[in-house]
């Protein structure tokens, strides 16, 4: 009876161990047998992340997306972010083909994950990175992912590449407004034709620009330091021509948006507050967005008006500099060594090279492997050379034609060595020459006269402290005179 029951115990115990195995797998994953229809959903084994169906602000369409778990906002992927559900009858499965697939009340497929392939037995999960995996369940390999096809949302373990050559591969698209996950005008991406960088466009246009990759940092992104200095990795892979860009940090709760302004946005979860804190925006000013004081103009945020040109240069349409309209940038006071051998005959002094300090540094660089020294060598020896700059983890960069895209910045960046004419540094010299003589002479002459105060007054001193000495002697001798005449008339 005993050894029965103890049959009994074991068989039950192996049923309950299928069952909760069973419904640990279904938890996360979705399969052509396990569907989830609106307003069922998925969460990750660990429970980071949550997919099912949504409405977006104020808005009355459905989709079908991935957030934080416990925390509904914002969703950080959208499946049919084109085809929206006017109602509550939208289901995700696995269609026959083998691939991931939304439908609505009438069987009609409005997203899918399009992968050409002939596996059948294939599952969707979704994992604690926030990532949706659909797998071959034969082997595990993994057919398609959604980090793969981001929306606008950059998390951790997610990869933005580019090929060298054809440009990027994944990239980020905005959201048209926080009420419509359709892909909006902005996008963010790698561009790695030249320096590794990255790039934002609106409309297909260059929007902003991050600087070139140092090998730790964007050195055109102010105090991009202070976010994770060791948590960002660019690879190339010279081999496949592929650039990859991606980061990890220890807090798992931090990621990257690109909003629909434009702007990417750092954001992280704040439980003492219970809500996502902005902790760092990509463009802060006027000056984060491109070529906004034009050709050879200069932007800094901290004067007014923000826009100058560089020393050696004038505004191109003082009219509309004037106004505020700084896109016509700036043009060339003085010709260069070679412009003025060409075009005169006559033979010019050495163009000579003006440093500017903590600047963002200006696109279109052509990068060599050479040395500090001779990458001033080079520029100089090279008539269409404009500038030149050297950064430890990139080289020497040097600049042919207009330089765009200038920004001044209070701390980091890098320096940079535009070419002048001469008589541009000989001029700043002469008022050098003339201004430093003037300015001993008067900090001398105020020192002669502070040491001649001093003296005069302490002299004045002196002849106070004598003539009062002489008149206290006089009164003795008047006493001492009275006294003697006394004691003689007794």
């Amino acid at each position: 009876m005993e050894l029965r029951s103890s049959r009994i115990s074991f068989a039950v115990a192996v049923l309950l161990s299928c069952f909760y195995t069973y419904l640990g797998t279904a938890i996360d994953t979705i399969t052509a047998s396990r569907s989830i229809r609106d307003p069922e959903t998925i969460i990750s084994n660990g429970s980071a992340f949550k997919l099912g169906f949504f409405n977006p602000g104020n808005s009355s369409n459905r989709y079908v997306g991935i957030w934080y778990n416990k925390k509904s906002e914002p969703v950080v992927w959208v499946a049919n972010r084109n085809k929206p559900l006017n109602d509550a009858s939208g289901v995700v499965t696995v269609s026959e083909d083998g691939n991931l697939v939304v439908l609505n009340g009438q069987n009609e497929i409005l997203w899918s994950s399009n992968v050409s392939n002939s596996v059948t037995n294939v599952s969707a999960q979704l994992l604690d990175t926030g990532n949706l995996v659909l797998r071959d369940k034969t082997n595990g390999t993994s057919i398609w992912e959604s980090f793969q096809e981001p929306t606008n949302t950059f998390l951790q373990g997610m990869k933005l590449t580019s090929h060298m050559r054809t440009g990027p591969i994944v990239q980020l698209t905005s959201w048209k407004s926080p009420s419509d996950p359709s892909p909006g005008s902005f996008s963010f991406g790698i561009e790695s034709s030249n320096i590794p960088e990255g790039i934002f466009w609106k409309d297909s246009r260059v929007h902003g620009r991050t600087g070139p990759w140092n090998g730790q940092v964007f050195i055109g992104v102010r105090q991009m330091n202070s976010i994770y200095l060791d948590g960002f990795k660019l690879l190339v892979d010279d081999l496949a021509r592929v650039v990859t860009f991606t980061y990890s940090s220890l807090n798992s709760t931090v990621f990257f948006i690109l909003t629909s302004q434009g702007n990417i946005e750092e954001r992280n979860w704040v439980a003492q507050e219970n809500n996502w804190k902005v902790t760092f925006r990509s463009l802060e000013t006027e000056c984060d967005v491109y070529g906004w004081c034009g050709a050879f103009g200069n932007c800094n945020p901290q004067k007014n008006p923000m826009c100058s040109c560089l020393r050696g240069f004038e505004p191109k349409n003082m009219e509309e500099w004037s106004r505020g309209n700084w896109s016509s940038g700036c043009v060339r006071k003085k010709l260069l060594q070679c412009e003025r051998i060409n075009q005169t005959g006559k033979v010019a002094k050495e163009d000579e090279f003006l440093k500017l300090e903590t600047m963002k540094l200006p696109d279109f660089a052509v990068r060599s492997s050479v040395t500090l020294e001779s990458c001033r060598e080079q520029c100089l020896n090279n008539c269409s050379c404009i500038a030149y700059a050297y950064v430890v983890g990139i080289g020497c960069m040097t600049w042919m034609g207009s330089l765009i895209d200038l920004n001044k910045f209070p701390s980091e960046g890098a320096d940079l060595y535009i070419r002048l004419a001469h008589s541009e540094l000989e001029k700043k010299d002469k008022k050098v020459v003339v201004i430093v003589p003037v300015v001993v002479a008067i900090i001398t002459s105020a020192i002669c006269t502070f040491f001649l105060c001093r003296w005069l007054a302490k002299r004045k001193e002196r002849r106070n402290a004598m003539e009062e000495s002489s008149e206290q002697s006089q009164k003795r001798c008047s006493v001492n005179y009275v006294t003697v005449t006394v004691t003689e008339a007794r």
